[in-house]
C-alpha cells in the first residue's frame, strides 16, 4: 500500500507568517505617547524611564520625546554580571 494517496494533496505551504520583529525606532528619533519603539519575543530589551513592556514583551511610549538605547551592567541571581541593553524615552530639547 501506499503511504501517499495518488495526486494527493501537496506537501508545501505550511510556512508561518512572519511577525515583523525587531527596533521599529531608533536612538535619537522622536516618538509619540503610545507609539511601539521594539518588538520582541522575550526581553532583549528592558524598558527604562517612559517605557513600558506589554504583554508580549513589545516595548511602546508613555509619553512624547526621544529614545535614548543605554547599556548598563545587571548582576543575576546567580551572581554572572552581565550587560543590559534599555530603552528610555526623554524630553525632546
Amino acid at each position: 500500500m501506499a503511504h501517499t494517496k495518488a495526486k494527493g494533496s501537496t506537501k508545501l505551504g505550511r510556512e508561518s507568517e512572519s511577525k515583523r520583529l525587531g527596533v521599529k525606532v531608533a536612538d535619537g528619533q522622536t516618538v509619540q505617547r503610545g507609539e511601539i519603539i521594539i518588538r520582541q519575543r522575550g526581553t532583549k530589551y528592558y524598558p527604562g524611564k517612559f517605557v513600558k513592556q506589554g504583554s508580549d514583551d513589545t516595548l511602546y511610549a508613555l509619553k512624547n520625546g526621544l529614545v535614548k538605547f543605554t547599556t548598563k551592567k545587571k548582576t543575576r541571581y546567580d551572581g554572572k554580571v552581565r550587560s543590559v541593553k534599555y530603552v528610555h524615552v526623554v524630553d525632546a530639547k
